[in-house]
């Protein structure tokens, strides 16, 4: 990158544009989508060098989690944020919503945005991310999870059945409230942030988020992760995550922490987890 040229900067959330059209100006990235079964996919993308990014986000969420990865990775990489079927600015089919499907359709979105190697970026749900690339072994160069229950006790597993059942009810918007102050945010999380995002959450339908939580209860991340032989790293925070098991299965995996955020760390310590995520890329690939 030449020393006269300064990417413009990342501004999420500016609208929808046509299929594939881009949007050219000094205030922000590509905001387009593609299609898939008739099913409208939306995306953010800025940047450029290599390897490429491709960021996805968890259970209710959208590409608006990624802004300050897509801010800070932009300078040397092109970086792409989707959001999921059902999420965001994405088309809200009745599904499919299981982990096999959306895994199927990161891997799709990657390729037909040429995206050669990308470095997967999964906050959350990381059995996305091994899901894709147990599919695809050879299309993406480096797993990068971020906060996702990995190995969980039983009786965290049994809470997250017991969430479902609240997912399942009239009062669904509780369930997720009770969720937020039990294990997504932290006290020493941005009040300001946390109800933001916590709106946001609840801007998902009820049927997306139901049929996704049952598909990431259904799916058992093991034989992917058996399965998972490229650079890996995870960036925990609260979830619960069984280390000596993840590293048993993953013995590539490198493993870090973040300090002083919750479930959001991405956007609430965001120097944190893109100094460990650049370290990881530097010393992995």
């Amino acid at each position: 990158m030449s020393s006269d040229h300064v990417p413009a900067p990342y501004v999420p959330r500016a609208g929808r544009l046509a299929m594939h059209e881009t949007k050219h100006d000094t205030k922000g990235p590509t905001m387009a989508h593609i299609m898939r079964n008739d099913v409208r996919l939306a995306y953010d993308e800025a940047g450029q060098g290599g390897p490429p990014m491709l960021f996805v986000h968890g259970f209710g969420g959208d590409a608006r989690h990624f802004a300050p990865q897509m801010e800070h990775f932009r300078l040397r990489h092109r970086v792409v944020a989707i959001d999921r079927r059902g999420h965001g600015r994405s088309d809200k089919p009745s599904g499919p919503y299981s982990v096999t499907a959306i895994a199927e359709e990161v891997g799709f979105t990657a390729r037909e945005l040429g995206l050669a190697k990308p470095v997967l970026v999964v906050h959350s749900m990381g059995a996305i991310g091994l899901e894709a690339v147990a599919q695809r072994p050879d299309q993406f160069s480096a797993l990068v999870v971020l906060d996702a229950p990995a190995f969980p006790p039983p009786e965290v597993k049994q809470a997250f059945t017991e969430f479902l059942e609240g997912l399942r009810s009239p009062g669904y918007r509780d369930a997720i409230a009770t969720l937020c102050d039990r294990l997504i945010f932290l006290p020493t999380d941005d009040p300001t942030r946390r109800e933001r995002l916590h709106e946001a959450l609840l801007e998902t339908p009820q049927h997306v988020l139901e049929a996704t939580w049952e598909g990431f209860l259904a799916y058992d991340p093991l034989p992917a992760a058996k399965s998972c032989r490229i650079p890996m790293l995870y960036i925990g925070s609260v979830m619960p995550v069984d280390a000596p098991r993840l590293r048993e299965v993953c013995p590539q995996i490198v493993i870090g922490r973040t300090v002083g955020a919750g479930h959001m760390h991405q956007v609430e310590v965001p120097d944190q987890v893109n100094a460990m995520i650049e370290r990881f890329l530097k010393i992995s690939l």
